[in-house]
């Protein structure tokens, strides 16, 4: 059985076209540079990001009128994340951070601010961004950031630290969330732009990470540093509204990755079955491991028809906090099994670095943490059941 990505809806032709060209740049751009990148271990792998810029890649998700390619439906979004971590997930995450970084811009920005901001991260030459929410103590409850935005003339004076940001000190330009009234929760939360060289940023050293590590991780820290009111996304209070509703996308879309980590295994795990002879048959032919890839099979098929579904659903214009949730759910773990099934699939080989799998179970573990704990999903869930 393939796992090619078959989607669950009719395809334009664009479609077709966008992910065949993802594949391609996965299969012969991503794949082969999957285990240096993770063995260099804190190193931005800035020129696949080049090479994804200038085939078109990088700013899919950002709309024509700003530079980008313009697939802002979540659907095609998730066609396109699921071939490009087919290739590597982190290293495909990393080719697809600026639309990310857009999606609050897009929400809460003006006219103006998306002229100002969005077109450096397009085109050819395209810079990288990065998204500043996470703090030492607070990770899932964005609410309870405690980075603070002071109101002072002309502007806001920001302090504190942000920890495991993305992209940080190879990004350009960050969006970063802070505290402009400590008193409140979320309704105190609003989101800045700035950029890298701006007095008051520093950035800490590379974090040392289990897998993704062509995404480098660094701490952030702020010392009165000062953002012009025109830099403000939003009103003050609108931040976390905005990081929410750009959550309801990035959780589908990032379900997209973690099945395309999964195929990308199920299908290696396969190929070896097939190959592998252990008392003079294949060891697909004996049922243990059949059974364990028809399982393989039957969760990823499950968890990309509930991604395409869930992308659809916003696509519509519907609400979807719940269903974005459950999609991240469903395929984080779905990855997480898939993964270690591979590893088991192989025996001895699937612990060994000399082939990928190994890799790509401990890559696939932060899709359970990132953007939601697994634990977080189901609180989610529950707090958004019909």
């Amino acid at each position: 059985m393939s796992t090619v990505n078959i989607p669950a809806f009719p395809l334009t032709d664009e479609q077709k076209q966008i992910i065949e060209l993802c594949h391609d740049f996965a299969e012969k751009e991503i794949r082969p540079r999957g285990r240096e990148v993770d063995e260099a271990d804190t190193v931005t792998p800035v020129d696949i990001f080049r090479k994804a810029a200038q085939v078109g890649i990088a700013d899919f998700m950002i709309p024509t009128e700003y530079g980008g390619g313009g697939m802002t439906d979540v659907f095609t979004q998730c066609l396109v994340q699921e071939e490009l971590c087919w290739g590597d997930p982190g290293i495909g995450n990393l080719v697809c951070s600026n639309g990310f970084f857009s999606d609050p811009l897009m929400v809460l920005g003006t006219e103006e601010q998306k002229r100002k901001w969005l077109p450096p991260t397009t085109g050819p030459d395209a810079i990288m961004t990065s998204l500043a929410t996470t703090e030492p103590g607070s990770g899932s409850d964005a609410a309870s950031i405690i980075t603070t935005a002071t109101k002072v003339d002309g502007g806001y004076k920001i302090n504190g630290q942000k920890a495991w940001i993305s992209n940080a000190g190879a990004a350009e330009q960050y969006v970063v969330f802070a505290k402009t009234d400590k008193t409140k929760r979320s309704a105190g939360v609003t989101a800045f732009m700035f950029k890298k060289d701006t007095p008051g940023v520093s950035f800490g050293e590379p974090m040392k990470k289990m897998g993704q590590r062509a995404i480098v991780c660094r701490e952030v820290f702020f010392d009165d540093m000062f953002v012009p009111d025109e830099d403000r996304l939003g009103e003050e209070g609108q931040g976390f509204y905005g990081l929410m509703g750009t959550f309801d996308i990035s959780r589908v879309v990032l379900g997209a990755a973690a099945v395309g980590a999964a195929r990308a295994a199920y299908e290696y795990a396969l190929n070896y079955a097939r190959e592998r002879k252990q008392f003079g048959v294949p060891i697909i032919e004996h049922q243990a491991v059949a059974f364990r890839l028809a399982e393989m099979a039957t969760r990823i098929e499950s968890a990309r028809l509930l991604v395409h579904h869930a992308a659809r659903v916003i696509d519509s214009g519907q609400r979807a906090t719940g269903l974005a949730a459950m999609c991240k759910l469903q395929a984080s773990e779905t990855a997480m099994f898939v993964t270690h099934a591979a590893v088991q699939t192989l025996g001895g080989w699937g612990y060994s670095r000399e082939f990928p799998v190994e890799q790509w179970m401990r890559d696939v573990k932060l899709e359970e943490i990132e953007e939601g704990t697994s634990d977080i999903m189901k609180l989610v869930i529950s707090r958004n059941l019909d």
